[in-house]
């Protein structure tokens, strides 16, 4: 599983270092990726397809340069995004879990799933389960 992580975001970073915005078309199920100059690409099946025909013809050692630099590139993000401070988003949603805790379930898995009616249920036998289950999803 970590090999196609790598082999996928390989193939996105020589995509990215290789395509400009303006040269990518978009189709259904398409999603769009910032780039450092912020620029915004729109990764379609076709671009990743062509990044990983790009990818799989370079020579071994660039090939091992490239998931090298992936690698580096991982290690930064999640360095990153485990000293990231909380969001405004998890305290409003943990202040509102205390107020009415099926409404932050609900704002944080944006459907009416099994755990919002669990919320539901918890809050109105006894409220205090309810607030518990609620901060619980939300943090």
């Amino acid at each position: 599983m970590k090999k196609i992580t790598y082999l996928l975001a390989a193939a996105i970073v020589l995509n990215f270092s290789t395509a400009t915005a303006s040269s990518v078309g978009t189709t259904t199920g398409e999603t769009n990726k910032k780039v450092a100059n912020s620029e915004v690409i729109t990764m379609d099946d076709a671009v990743v397809t062509d990044a990983m025909s790009q990818f799989k013809s370079l020579s071994r050692v660039d090939r091992k340069a490239k998931l090298k630099e992936v690698k580096s590139l991982m290690k930064e993000y999640k360095a990153n995004k485990a000293s990231a401070t909380p969001s405004t988003d998890k305290v409003l949603l943990a202040i509102l879990a205390i107020l009415l805790p099926p409404l932050a379930v609900y704002l944080h898995e944006g459907t009416t799933n099994g755990t919002f009616w669990i919320s539901v249920l918890l809050t109105l036998l006894f409220w205090i389960p309810g607030v518990i289950f609620a901060l619980i999803t939300v943090l």
